[in-house]
């Protein structure tokens, strides 16, 4: 049994990862750490896990009982932590934060998207988890890139539930605020949009041209769904061939060409993102679940390849739709 630890555990994605490691058969959740949640149940702040276990939040940190430790940390959290305490040196880390996605001198982590790093997740300790915008873009675009096909602007339009502002209360994802409306946020400066290029330019290293993303807000609590449009040089065999051969081996990327236009419901609670491509001058749609496959589940996912399982282990999850 791979033994597990969480830091940071009382958002949203920490509450969804707590309920994948509960169910991986392969897993042993010892301990989640939360400083202004220990000796409460885990329970009391996630609702949804009653009746699944009687653990408790605890603020101790017992390095010793563990293989791999996930953080759930604010941005910024993560590096600060590292820096200020003593890891050993066996510990498997992921971070589900914004703190080591960016190469750098000295940055030890890979990137953890696996339908890019596959390999590389498998041979490291240190897996810095993708951002939620971040993943289901890049899945619309890696097979392009793998074929030295992105040759002119990018455009993305992507729509997101609340719960990827964080489980904190804001102006913005108040209920009142949010019923009813949609807002544009951060329009074409948003932080996801360095790790894109950066992913681009690992299958394509020619690529230089604008990203023009419109992330907006929507009046619904989970999920994203992202349309993406570009120039595209080439025909509809070309490109079916060019994303059936690249998502080939990639369980949770379920692809679709020209058939039926789905919604944000079969990605519900799964570690699934529906790709759905159209060929009209070439425009893809794709849908992926925010809290799973952009957060807790990809965390799930790049554990059971560090540590050699099946990829799909504990992450066969139906969708809570009907």
């Amino acid at each position: 049994m791979i033994k597990a630890g969480i830091i940071g555990g009382a958002g949203y994605t920490a509450g969804e990862l707590i309920r994948i490691l509960l169910n991986h058969p392969q897993v042993e959740l010892v301990f989640v750490n939360s400083t202004s949640n220990a000796g409460n149940k885990l329970t009391d702040v996630h609702g949804g896990l009653l009746g699944e276990t009687d653990m408790s939040f605890t603020d101790q940190l017992p390095y010793d009982k563990i293989d791999v430790l996930f953080f759930c940390t604010a941005h910024g959290d993560t590096k600060k932590f590292l820096d200020a305490n003593d890891i050993p040196n066996h510990l498997k880390i992921i971070d589900l934060s914004t703190d080591y996605r960016h190469k750098a001198v000295g940055n030890k982590f890979i990137y953890g998207l696996p339908e890019l790093n596959k390999e590389g997740i498998k041979q490291s300790s240190y897996v810095a988890n993708p951002g939620c915008f971040a993943t289901a873009i890049q899945l619309g675009l890696l097979p392009l890139a793998k074929a030295n096909k992105l040759t002119s602007e990018i455009h993305v339009n992507a729509i997101t539930g609340s719960t990827g502002a964080g489980v904190k209360p804001s102006a913005t994802s108040h209920f009142s605020w949010r019923e009813n409306n949609i807002s544009v946020y951060k329009a074409f400066e948003h932080q996801h949009l360095t790790e894109i290029k950066q992913s681009l330019n690992q299958l394509q290293a020619n690529f230089g041209e604008d990203i023009n993303f419109i992330p907006v807000r929507g009046n619904f609590t989970r999920g994203i769904f992202v349309s993406t449009y570009l120039n595209y040089d080439g025909t509809i065999e070309d490109a079916q061939k060019l994303y059936k051969d690249y998502y080939k081996d990639s369980p949770f990327t379920k692809l679709s060409i020209h058939e039926r236009i789905s919604s944000l419901l079969p990605c519900f609670s799964r570690c699934r993102t529906h790709l759905f491509v159209f060929i009209t001058c070439f425009k893809s749609i794709f849908l992926s679940d925010i809290i799973v496959n952009g957060a807790s589940g990809q965390a799930v996912h790049n554990m059971n390849l560090i540590f050699g399982l099946e990829e799909t282990v504990g992450l066969n999850l139906k969708a809570s739709a009907f």
